[in-house]
C-alpha cells in the first residue's frame, strides 16, 4: 500500500489543484461578468451623465435667454413709463394752458359785460337827458310807455329811434 499512498496523495493534491483552479476560474467567470456587469453601469451612467450635462448646458442656453429678453422687457417697460410720464406731464401742461384760456375768455367776458352795463346805464342816462330835453321844450315823452319793460337788446342789435320833431324843437335844417 504504500507505494498507491503516494500516488493517492499525488492525485489528490492534483484534484485538489484542479478544484481549487476550478474554483479560481469560477470566481474569474464570476467577476468578469460582474466587471461587465459594472462595464454596462458604468457606460450607461457615462451616457446619463452626458444626456444631464447636454441638457444643462441646454438649460444655461435658455436662462441666458431668458435673462435677455427680461433685460429688454425692463428697457421696454422702463421707456413706456417714461413716455407715460412725459404724456402724463404734457397732458397737465396742456390742461393748465386750457384752463389758463378759459379763464382768460371769462376774463372777457366778465369785461364784456361791464361794458355793456356801463353802456346801457350811459343810454339810460341819455335817454333821461333826452327825456328830459324834451320835456323842457314841452314835447311828448316817446318813452313813457313802459320802455323799461322792454327786453334789452344787445348793443350791436340796438337801433337809434328817431325822435320826433316837436313844437319848440331845435331843428338844425
Amino acid at each position: 500500500m504504500a507505494p498507491s499512498v503516494p500516488r493517492t496523495r499525488a492525485a489528490a493534491a492534483l484534484r485538489m489543484k484542479q478544484i481549487a483552479l476550478d474554483n479560481q476560474s469560477c470566481t474569474n467567470r464570476r467577476l468578469r461578468a460582474q466587471l461587465a456587469t459594472e462595464r454596462r453601469g458604468l457606460a450607461t451612467m457615462k451616457k446619463e451623465h452626458e444626456d444631464t450635462q447636454v441638457a444643462l448646458e441646454a438649460s444655461h442656453k435658455v436662462i441666458a435667454g431668458l435673462t435677455e429678453i427680461g433685460l429688454i422687457m425692463s428697457k421696454k417697460i422702463e421707456k413706456m413709463k417714461a413716455k407715460k410720464q412725459k404724456a402724463k406731464e404734457n397732458h397737465v401742461v396742456c390742461h393748465q394752458k386750457f384752463q389758463a384760456r378759459i379763464q382768460e375768455a371769462e376774463d372777457s367776458m366778465q369785461a364784456q359785460h361791464l361794458i355793456i352795463e356801463a353802456l346801457i346805464e350811459e343810454k339810460d342816462g341819455l335817454l333821461q337827458t333826452i327825456q328830459g330835453l324834451q320835456e323842457a321844450n314841452g314835447a311828448p315823452s316817446p318813452f313813457d310807455d313802459g320802455w323799461e319793460e322792454e327786453p334789452e337788446k344787445q348793443p350791436e342789435e340796438e337801433e337809434i329811434e328817431d325822435i320826433p320833431l316837436g313844437e319848440g324843437e331845435i331843428d338844425d335844417e
